[in-house]
């Protein structure tokens, strides 16, 4: 902001024109002291004296017109002066009314720096929205420009894909020339097997025919099988029959996480060896039959850190392994013995109460043919 102020002070003139007065009088004063001064010291020389009193009298001559001047000089000076203040009287006189000018020039550059920076902040935020929009332009330029590059690759890609889907076409063409070809060979030689296959038809009808009767035979003597164990155990609670196999619960056979079997489990299992020697002797040897020795285990997982085994899976299959190498110890045939471990994949209970997992946990004794 512009401000402007004129400070009143004291009028200085007069008092300048008595010293300006007072300092010409002296040096007038020093000046004709000098002169007598040096006029004395050249009339007292013999050499030049009169030389000196006639430069004397032209000196002050020079001197006395020099006064003259001087004198005319400071008259002029005093009128000047005079002059002078009275144009700054003048000036002052018209101090108040510039001073009040320039009060209202300060109050309008008021208003108008406060309108400059009104309109400053309007293009400031004028600047900021061109800023975004230009940005926001630039993105879409540089989006349309992907854009562009995109299209052209897509197009390259395009032009690509077409000649490829040509050369497929045409090995597709000669894939399917060779195909008919071989297709054409195939019914000729299908028709070659037609004759062939009349007769492996027999033969096969007639080897369905021996496994029928074979698979008769041993469900024959499966009855026979069961019921010669349930003689043999009692009316137990651990044996169980079901369909064409009997089960045995696995904690009359073992304790809990371990496939090595109790003493109670050996005694059942030589008398199931007993019953096993009996049926060899009674099957007639072209029947080729086994005895299947499945594991199953509840749905407990193992405890980590186990020794011997580190999932049910293991555990079970090492119990199959355990029964069937007990009862070939007790004179069963091994060759007769298979055994197999299932783990928890076949539950014959779906609870998980105490009652559902203790029948999960058993060995299952099937005899079948191989």
């Amino acid at each position: 902001m512009l401000n402007i102020r004129f400070r009143e002070k004291t009028n200085a003139w007069p008092a300048f024109v008595d010293l300006f007065s007072n300092l010409v009088i002296i040096l007038i004063f020093l000046l004709i002291i000098f002169v007598f001064l040096w006029t004395t010291t050249s009339v007292f020389n013999r050499d030049t004296g009169a030389k000196t009193v006639a430069d004397l009298k032209k000196t002050n001559a020079e001197q006395a017109e020099r006064i003259v001047q001087m004198t005319a000089d400071e008259e002029e000076a005093k009128r000047l002066l005079v002059l002078a203040r009275t144009e700054l009287e003048n000036l002052a006189a018209n101090n108040d009314a510039l001073s009040t000018e320039l009060a209202q020039v300060d109050v309008s550059m008021n208003e108008l720096i406060a309108e400059y920076e009104s309109k400053v902040a309007q293009l400031q935020s004028q600047g900021t929205d061109l800023q975004a929009q230009v940005a926001n332009l630039t993105t879409q330029l540089n989006q349309a420009t992907l854009d562009k590059q995109r299209t052209a690759e897509l197009e390259q890609e395009r032009r690509a894909l077409q000649e490829q889907m040509a050369t497929q076409r045409a090995e597709l063409a000669d894939q399917l020339n060779k195909l008919q070809a071989a297709l054409d060979a195939a019914e000729e030689a299908a028709h070659q097997k037609d004759i062939q296959y009349v007769e492996m038809s027999t033969r096969l009808n007639k080897a369905l025919a021996d496994k029928v009767a074979e698979l008769n035979d041993v469900a024959k003597y499966q009855s026979v099988f069961y019921k010669a164990i349930k003689d043999a155990l009692g009316d137990d609670s651990f044996i169980q029959t079901e369909g064409d196999r009997f089960i045995i619960s696995s904690d009359i056979l073992f304790s809990s996480g371990s496939y090595t079997l109790s003493p109670e489990g050996k005694n059942q299992l030589r008398l199931i060896a007993n019953v096993i020697k009996d049926l060899e002797n009674k099957i007639p040897s072209n029947i080729n039959w086994i005895i299947r020795v499945d594991g199953h285990t509840d749905r407990q997982q193992v405890v980590p850190g186990t020794r011997g085994y580190s999932n049910n899976m293991e555990l079970s299959l090492l119990r199959a392994n355990a029964v069937a190498k007990e009862l070939a110890r007790d004179g069963v045939s091994r060759r007769r013995l298979v055994p197999s471990g299932f783990g928890d994949l076949h539950p014959v209970a779906l609870g998980t109460d105490a009652e559902s997992l203790q029948k999960n946990r058993r060995i299952e004794l099937q005899l079948t043919n191989r």
